[in-house]
């Protein structure tokens, strides 16, 4: 009896010790991998387990071993976009990913903007949502969507998985991230993978590392233990090592991002902790500078959320002019300008589909260099006064501005006291010519520079320009 269960025990430990090589949640059947490129791949298998990973495109047969952590990591060569192809991973058993495209990937972020649904939120609908949801199905575009998590340390996966594009998937997806995706999918004509990680309310710093918010530790908190959590979509680097570690590194063409709102109140320090997060992202991926597209904020009136007080830089003009700003320090960098689909009462904004088409704008004309559209709107360039006038030129009017017959009223004229006045605006095909009965000597420019302000000036390709300013006061 003794030697049954003797030998019974030995047994169990040696099934214990075979242990099938896993992966981590981004890698499953239905996904998308970035085409022509060296596309990371990584799991877990017996510390010292031989693995070894064949690709269905080329038959192409990958052997490694784990290290003494059962952690192991390769790349796979990818060919031009196509598919479906399987991926077979084996340390003595077998796992196969099937129904894998190979094409576009994009890892789509933010907060509560660029989480709100195609279906939309409670009492705040998407327009034509409903619609593009019936027509949604399109086994071209594969989604996922990294669960909430908040903590203090980095985790190595979440609960998920990659899936077609249908009703019922779509329907809770991200609807900006839905659109932006339609747009390339359509226009390249490629498979296309959206990698969907935010949460609603967060602000930038939850999205970063300690070590990326080092020059930033005497004005921001960070978490020692999960007990400082308070809340969590707005605690430093909480939903970095809970949202993006597990995905960071995964291959992608780029990033669209749409946050910001949280922020508002402190635009100097945004734009820091923008232009860092960026560059630091950039370092994680290890694929050079990716591609860094973003939403400016909607013009909203968030004086609704403190009515008693008045800080001049809640006006989240300031906001946007360090969005505006940010663009010019990071490379390989774009905006989309969304002056034109605010809501005075909502801060989300019921108009997903321009936003997600013109950040696809900015994609295809500069990551992918597509030519014949325009993409980017009208920009300060510079200004020249002339006596009691200033001309403003502007830059990105291929074909010149538009105000489509309407009266502009949005800008203003300051003088040395730096009290602002309403300009007379006369349209010119790159520039603008103000003037104001109250400013003899001119010496600063705002343009659209209110809280809640509906854009007045676009390109000729319908893109406005944004909200700007010239003066640092």
């Amino acid at each position: 009896m003794k030697n049954i269960l003797a030998l019974l025990g030995l047994c169990l430990i040696a099934n214990v010790s075979i242990a099938e090589v896993t992966l981590p949640s981004i890698f499953t059947d239905n996904m998308v991998l970035q085409q022509q490129m060296d596309a990371p791949i990584w799991g877990w298998a017996d510390p010292g387990a031989t693995v070894e990973i064949t690709t269905s495109w080329d038959e192409k047969k990958y052997t490694l071993t784990a290290n003494s952590d059962g952690e192991w990591k390769t790349k796979l060569s990818t060919p031009e976009a196509g598919g479906p192809f399987t991926i077979s991973i084996s340390d003595g058993q077998s796992i196969t990913l099937d129904n894998v495209l190979i094409g576009e990937v994009w890892l789509c972020s933010g907060q509560s903007n660029m989480e709100m649904p195609l279906k939309g939120f409670p009492g705040q609908p998407i327009i034509g949502g409903n619609e593009a949801i019936v027509n949604s199905k399109n086994p071209q575009i594969r989604l996922i969507t990294v669960p909430r998590k908040a903590t203090v340390q980095p985790q190595e996966n979440f609960e998920g998985a990659w899936e077609e594009a249908d009703p019922s998937t779509v329907s809770d997806f991200s609807a900006t991230a839905w659109f932006f995706g339609t747009q390339i999918q359509q226009a390249l004509d490629v498979p296309v993978g959206l990698v969907h990680v935010s949460w609603g309310g967060s602000n930038i710093e939850a999205w970063m590392s300690e070590q990326m918010l080092e020059d930033f530790k005497d004005e921001i908190k960070i978490p020692q233990s999960e007990d400082e959590i308070d809340v969590p979509n707005r605690t430093a680097t909480a939903l970095f090592n809970g949202m993006i570690t597990p995905v960071a590194g995964y291959g992608i063409k780029g990033t669209i991002w749409y946050q910001g709102e949280s922020n508002n109140g402190r635009p100097d320090q945004y734009e820091e902790l923008m232009v860092t997060m960026v560059n630091e992202w950039r370092k994680l991926w290890d694929v050079g500078e990716f591609p860094f597209y973003y939403a400016q904020i909607a013009p909203f009136d968030y004086g609704m959320f403190s009515p008693n007080e008045v800080i001049e830089k809640n006006n989240s003009a300031y906001l946007r002019d360090a969005q505006r700003k940010a663009m010019h320090r990071i490379p390989n960098s774009g905006m989309a300008v969304l002056m034109d689909i605010g809501q005075k009462d909502n801060i989300h904004p019921a108009d997903k589909k321009t936003g997600g088409h013109r950040l696809a704008y900015w994609a295809l004309a500069q990551a992918y260099d597509l030519k014949g559209f325009e993409y980017a709107g009208p920009e300060f360039k510079a200004m020249e006064i002339k006596g009691s006038t200033v001309i403003v030129s502007l830059d990105h009017v291929p074909n010149g501005i538009t105000s489509y017959g309407k009266e502009v009223t949005s800008f203003e004229l300051a003088g040395e006291d730096k009290k602002f006045y309403p300009a007379t605006a006369v349209l010119r095909r790159k520039s603008v010519m103000l003037s104001s009965p109250h400013v003899d000597k001119p010496v600063a420019v705002r343009y659209a520079f209110k809280d809640f302000v509906v854009g007045e000036i676009f390109s000729n390709g319908g893109i406005p320009m944004s909200s700007f300013r010239t003066d640092e006061w």
